[in-house]
């Protein structure tokens, strides 16, 4: 269904993870990226020159529209000099569907619209044709393709909801290479966990998606009995001066007849989406309408199934000359069923809508995708970006497709200024340079939903501090109470005479830290027994220059030792109460795969190392009372390579290779008899 209105809401489907949303081409709002661009601060390198040329940035998406005049030219003396058709082969890369051009625009669109990066060329790599599936493989093999084609940056604004390990394997072959892997966290938001492959990779950039500016970020609070629910504006509501207070009533679907029963007057109107009446059209304008002439001060429809909605007052079945008269939010289907149980008591309710340029879209998909490292690692602008279309046109889009190129051209950037950066430094730049984000309370969000914070180009172009790591998880328990992290500090320009550093974490952890050469060493130690998961940063000044450094704290009660033997891992569980089992998972951090096993007090896990490689383990310990985790680490590197090559063949490959030996070993027995 497409509505062509002021903001027309279109529902594209790329793998199940873009929104997007379309203007009428002929409508006279300025075509430019005028709203994200300058906002994430592009004027600092654009005053010195720095416009992204000479950089290469690879376009895995449904491919570019090279005939658009913002991107025009197929080829070396083009926009888009070079890529690969993998669904025709033997064709240009050239777009049909539209996404790929959107992304491309907003990296390196350089005419009416204008990019982060415009100057920067395009390598397109068409994986998709319509949109509505991706294959693995295709990604792959473009991810290969882009290394062998000289990439410089690869941006992925597309995946699986799931982890795929060859991808994984990819994307850190291309990670090896010294190319900059930036991905889309995906538009499965707002629950957590629901970031899935490229995104949930270990390496590559993860980006979540923020609005952009005054113009485009309307976000709403509801609270009931003070109690705070998440709501969504509709498209065609306003910003209000104060909240909105008063009795909440029920209201059935918003039909007249049904808010004639109640008492409606400069209340707040609950209504559910849709109808009782099969084929009725109930639109929101309509319910909208019924509302504010029944007096209401504002709405709020719940969904008529699972999950939350954006909901468009404007569209082009309203009514001639319609206007909304009051705001309207949608809300999740258990909230609303859970405020309508609670309207029996006449309770009261507050409603405000509001500017908030960084605030996490609801979209957005958030982390964790693992116990071990931060997802998404940061965020940008995804919502209303104002971009190139295909045929010549513009278009407003909302998604993650569309923050992750904001990472990739401000990536471009710093490596245009700075052409030796290897890509684990400009990723460190960019994160500890980061904006923080606030929800509708004012509230920053949580390191699963925002990462680091909102990409700053202008704060990362004035960086001179890289340090590794950008964010880190650790582990403490009741036998292990302190926490030790070392930081590799490089200077750019200076020295690291005059540095500083502070800490911002919950009161029971005592943060010490102390400086050698070049490193960084912290320790955090436990002083009270909070065990749970613990976010917290350490903030360094160098040079006038403020980074964060964001971390999680795992604080357990049991512990999981490791030890290596050869090509095995043996582990030793502790708990401080009695425990009767456990079960242990490892995951390789270059891919992803997992491998269990199983303990007991009489009897020792194991499991066998397939690959020199970092490794996770995370043993679910069973106690008398209830189940609890614990976390550790162990990075193998003593395996042969001829190990290492039996071990990294798939089982089906395993099983061939048997036996073809086998047969072979059978053949040479025959010819021994004949002879």
């Amino acid at each position: 269904m497409k509505f062509f209105a002021i903001f027309s809401l279109i529902v594209v489907i790329l793998t199940g993870l873009i929104l997007s949303q379309s203007i009428d081409s002929e409508n006279e709002i300025k075509t430019y990226l005028d709203r994200s661009v300058p906002y994430v601060g592009t004027e600092i390198p654009r005053i010195q020159g720095i416009d992204g040329s000479g950089i290469k940035i690879a376009v895995i998406d449904t491919g570019v529209d090279f005939n658009h005049p913002d991107l025009f030219g197929w080829g070396p003396d083009g926009k888009v000099i070079g890529g690969y058709n993998f669904i025709q082969r033997g064709e240009p890369p050239l777009d049909k569907n539209g996404h790929g051009t959107q992304v491309a625009g907003v990296i390196a669109a350089d005419g009416q619209a204008t990019g982060i990066a415009p100057k920067a060329k395009i390598l397109a790599y068409k994986v998709s044709e319509d949109g509505e599936g991706v294959s693995s493989e295709l990604i792959i093999e473009a991810i290969e393709m882009a290394i062998k084609d000289g990439a410089d940056i690869i941006n992925i604004s597309l995946g699986v909801n799931k982890t795929n390990s060859k991808i994984e394997r990819a994307v850190n072959y291309a990670l090896e290479k010294e190319i900059f892997v930036v991905t889309a966290a995906g538009n499965d938001g707002p629950g957590f966990g629901t970031i899935g492959s490229p995104g949930r990779n270990y390496g590559s950039v993860t980006v979540g998606a923020t609005y952009n500016n005054l113009t485009s970020s309307l976000v709403a609070t509801l609270e009931v009995d003070e109690k705070p629910y998440t709501v969504i504006p509709m498209v065609g509501s306003t910003k209000v001066d104060d909240p909105i207070t008063g009795k909440i009533v029920f209201g059935g679907y918003g039909k007249i007849d049904e808010l004639s029963q109640v008492d409606t007057k400069d209340s707040i109107v609950l209504v559910e989406r849709g109808s009782d009446v099969e084929g009725e059209l109930l639109y929101f304008s309509i319910k909208e309408n019924n509302a504010a002439n029944a007096g209401a001060k504002a709405l709020i429809v719940y969904n008529n199934i699972e999950g939350i909605f954006l909901g468009e007052l404007i569209h082009e079945f309203m009514e001639p000359d319609y206007k909304p008269q009051i705001p309207v939010v949608s809300i999740d289907r258990d909230e609303g069923l859970e405020i309508k149980n609670l309207v029996i008591n006449e309770i009261e309710g507050s409603l405000h809508l509001f500017y908030n340029p960084d605030f996490v879209a609801h979209f957005s998909s958030r982390g964790p995708v693992s116990p071990f490292y931060i997802k998404p690692e940061i965020v940008a602008p995804g919502a209303y970006i104002n971009t190139t279309q295909n045929n010549a046109g513009y278009n407003f889009t909302s998604g993650t497709s569309y923050a992750a190129p904001h990472v990739s051209g401000a990536a471009a950037l710093l490596l245009q200024k700075n052409p030796n950066l290897h890509h684990h430094e400009i990723k460190s730049i960019l994160l500890t340079t980061a904006m923080p984000v606030s929800d509708a309370y004012g509230q920053e969000f949580s390191i699963s939903e925002s990462g680091s914070g909102r990409i700053d180009i202008a704060n990362a172009f004035d960086a001179k501090l890289v340090i590794m790591p950008p964010n880190f998880v650790s582990s403490v328990s009741s036998d292990h109470l302190i926490s030790e992290q070392q930081f590799e500090l490089k200077v750019l320009e200076g020295s690291l005479d005059y540095i500083q550093i502070d800490f911002e974490g919950p009161e029971f952890i005592k943060f010490a830290h102390f400086i050698e050469g070049e490193k960084l060493i912290t320790k955090m130690s436990m002083t009270e027994k909070n065990y749970g998961d613990h976010e917290g940063k350490i903030i360094i000044y160098h040079n006038e220059i403020r980074y964060v450094v964001p971390f999680l704290l795992h604080y357990t009660q049991g512990s999981v030792l490791v030890n290596q033997q050869n090509d095995k891992l043996i582990f030793d569980i502790y708990h401080p109460e009695n425990w009767s089992f456990a079960k242990i998972t490892v995951t390789n951090s270059k891919d992803g795969k997992t491998s269990t096993t199983t303990m007991t007090p009489n009897k020792q896990g194991t499991i066998d190392i397939f690959e020199n490689s970092e490794y996770w383990i995370d043993a679910k310990i069973r106690t008398n009372k209830n189940s609890s985790s614990a976390y550790n680490t162990i990075e193998i590197s003593t395996l042969d390579e001829k190990s290492q090559n039996l071990n990294l063949i798939e089982l089906p490959e395993k099983q061939i290779l048997i036996i073809s030996g086998i047969v072979i070993a059978v053949g040479i027995v025959g010819i021994l008899k004949r002879k």
